[in-house]
């Protein structure tokens, strides 16, 4: 299986450095991910990362290849997923099947590659086995942030003169990787090797109670690490503070070996010094002098050495699963400081979830309103950006401090790879990339006044965000604080989420996207699971007529009438939804729901009302963008979405929560991608909002007098009432 999900983990525990090599790797076919591998990648999920050159140069068969399987099996029971990597006939492997590591185990041709090699190795069609340095290169790749070895290499005996200096060295002062090893290796110069790793910028601990640095073999080298942690919990929340502040280097935890597991110190030290001399008569260089050495050590301890190297493999990997999983459990998300994030299981931050459309779009703006059809050319200009509703939906919450996790599907093609490297900021773990499918592509004409006037769309691919795939984050969506739906995923998916959003009472918003998708939730009781929705008149018509309720002849035109309309259409929703946000275009929203001390509350219902209050509108005029400002259409409908929902998942009022929305959507417009990279939590706060000034309505009723008090707190309009904003 190819590699199809690059996971991007905003503010997670890792983040790939390089996403264009990383996806030309899947695209090339150059990397192969175990299935198990690229699910639990896909999930977040613990992984560890494993070498392979101890299969192919460490030991001796059969001992290397019983090693490797009972390593990979004490990861599995430590709960993480194996993942050892290895060159097979041109490809790079992460995760090898069983017919892959015996053909590594017993090849006599496998080569020993270091990062130096791996272009050579690839390009000749040969197979190898990976040390520390291409490991972690390849892990890093991938999105592994841990990494489980023996020993790593270092400085060479007398490297201050020969400058045999180990890559694997310096591929910890440049790759965040979090190697788990047993030290250095016995057979290297431990001290010069600590002096150089501090030169580079690498962080060491020891794991347990002292900062005794362990000699591979033996528990203590007679050397200090500058730091020490004591248990898994800590060595995690060191490797997750180095990615957090974005350093670039790796992390070495040194485990010593279990004391009662130890061989004799004095044996080995008296085999390594033999071996090393021999090795050095017989002038054995470069890469070929580890192998030799371990195995005159192997020989002259007559194997003490190897049941002492087998045994501390298997303590590391055990050590290291289980820090894996404490990684895998935290959640490292940059939550706005407006107030404290909602809370999920075990007080874990609750993450948002958006499940929609990934699109590369085209905007085709007129330089004139009265544009010519059937063949004229119009005047006008062209570009693109990338949107999709669910994707402009995370993209808007993500710069809002909320992270949401963002499921989807791209193609593997040029628009897939733009796409991707667009939302390097958000939390893409979830977007599945399918080889066979085109990445969607919408083309928007816009008039001259920023009017939508035709759209053309090729969204096949939206189908494949099916109920089996986005059942893989089944836990994600029973803890999520909210649920965004677009209306582009399929019919089946969308009445799996709102059954899953039913059971655990989470708080779901349909978008519809189009009036053709409108209708998809009410073709059966599903949309009586949803909490919010967001159509414009048309979609909201369209859901009417899917229920079978009468609707209006043609919609109306006039603000008045619009009003009453769209609050009539509202009104049969409202007996299971808590609210409907009808979207106005340039004039604004319509805020539809039940009063409650003469308001709507925006904030999820904990339980039905006993008594629910009458049925109201509240209606905000958007922000005036003039026409010649307004640059892009395509976003600005989900950004008031989005910064509305941040406003309600930090606990603020209803209308704060509408005007943190109308403020994203304004800047937006004047803005060529579809989600202004102005919006932030400084620019859409509700301290921003407080401080606007904001349109003062002049209105008029035909049945009471006018309403007074703070047009800060817009008054609300209910049967028999007619207020009109301008």
């Amino acid at each position: 299986m190819l590699f199809r999900r690059i996971p991007i983990l905003a503010h997670a525990v890792y983040m790939a450095q390089d996403f264009a090599i990383a996806r030309k790797l899947l695209h090339d076919g150059l990397v192969k991910l175990h299935p198990e591998v690229s699910d639990a990648i896909a999930n977040q999920k613990a992984v560890v990362a494993l070498e392979s050159t101890i299969i192919t140069h460490g030991i001796p068969y059969p001992h290397n290849l019983n090693t490797a399987k009972e390593v990979e099996q004490i990861i599995k029971e430590h709960g993480a997923v194996p993942a050892t990597v290895g060159i097979v006939k041109g490809k790079i492997h992460v995760g090898l099947s069983e017919a892959d590591l015996q053909y590594l185990a017993e090849s006599k041709e496998a080569l020993k590659v270091s990062r130096r090699d791996l272009p050579y190795i690839l390009s000749r069609g040969l197979s190898g086995g990976t040390t520390v340095s291409a490991t972690m290169l390849v892990a890093h790749k991938v999105g592994i942030p841990l990494f489980v070895t023996g020993g790593i290499g270092g400085v060479h005996r007398d490297g201050q003169n020969t400058l045999d200096i180990s890559a694997d060295l310096t591929e910890l002062g440049r790759t965040p990787v979090a190697v788990i090893s047993a030290g250095i290796k016995s057979i290297l110069d431990i001290g010069r090797t600590l002096e150089y790793l501090e030169t580079h910028g690498v962080c060491v601990a020891t794991f347990g109670k002292t900062c005794d640095f362990p000699a591979f073999f033996t528990p203590k080298s007679g050397f200090q690490a500058p730091y020490n942690v004591m248990d898994e919990e800590e060595a995690a929340q060191l490797i997750a503070n180095a990615h957090k502040f974005g350093q670039d280097s790796g992390v070495l935890i040194a485990v010593p070996i279990p004391e009662e597991q130890a061989a004799s110190g004095l044996v080995i030290d008296n085999a390594v010094q033999q071996a090393v001399e021999e090795a050095r008569d017989r002038g054995i260089l470069g890469k070929a002098v580890t192998p030799f050495i371990l195995d005159r050590i192997y020989e002259l301890t007559q194997g003490i050495s190897l049941t002492a190297n087998i045994s501390l493999i298997k303590n590391n990997a055990k050590v290291g699963s289980r820090i894996a999983c404490v990684l895998a459990r935290q959640n490292y998300h940059n939550y706005s400081s407006l107030s404290q994030p909602p809370r999920g299981k075990h007080g874990a931050p609750a993450q948002p979830v958006v499940i929609g459309g990934s699109n590369v779009d085209f905007i085709a703006k007129a330089k004139q309103d009265n544009m010519m059809f059937g063949g004229p050319t119009n005047r006008g200009t062209v570009r693109q950006s990338i949107g999709g509703v669910g994707r402009n939906l995370a993209d808007c919450l993500s710069r809002l401090g909320l992270h949401p996790l963002f499921i989807s599907a791209i193609g593997t093609d040029a628009n897939g790879d733009s796409l991707l490297r667009f939302c390097s900021h958000m939390d893409t773990g979830a977007v599945t990339m399918l080889p066979e499918h085109s990445t969607a592509v919408y083309c928007a004409v816009v008039t001259a006044t920023g009017e939508l006037s035709l759209g053309l769309g090729d969204m096949d691919i939206h189908r494949q965000i099916t109920e089996q795939y986005v059942s893989k984050f089944e836990e994600q969506l029973r803890s999520a604080s909210f649920v965004c739906i677009d209306g582009n995923i399929p019919t089946s998916t969308i009445n799996y989420v709102c059954r899953i959003a039913k059971e655990h009472r989470v708080p779901v918003l349909y978008e519809p996207t189009d009036f053709t998708n409108a209708c998809k939730p009410f073709e059966s009781d599903s949309w009586k699971a949803l909490m919010y929705t967001s159509p414009n008149l048309m979609e909201l018509q369209a859901m009417n007529q899917t229920l079978g309720l009468p609707i209006p002849a043609e919609l109306p035109s006039v603000m008045d009438d619009i009003i009453g309309v769209a609050l009539d259409m509202s009104r049969p929703l409202l007996k299971h939804l808590q609210c409907v946000i009808v979207t106005l275009g340039h004039h604004g929203v319509l805020l539809c729901g039940r009063s409650e001390g003469g308001t709507i509350s925006l904030q999820p219902k904990k339980a039905p009302q006993s008594a629910p209050g009458k049925v109201c509108a509240i209606y905000y005029p958007a922000i005036v963008v003039e026409a010649e400002e307004i640059l892009n259409v395509s976003g600005a409908g989900d950004s008031f979405v989005a910064g509305m929902i941040a406003g309600l998942l930090s606990g603020q009022e209803t209308h704060t929560c509408v005007r943190m929305g109308l403020l994203a959507a304004s800047y937006s417009l004047r803005s060529q991608e579809a989600i202004s990279a102005s919006i932030s939590t400084d620019s859409v706060n509700p301290q921003q909002v407080i401080d606007r000034v904001w349109q003062q309505p002049t209105y008029h009723s035909e049945n009471k007098a006018p309403p007074t008090g703070n047009y800060n707190s817009p008054p609300t309009w209910s049967d028999g009432d007619l207020l009109i904003w301008d």
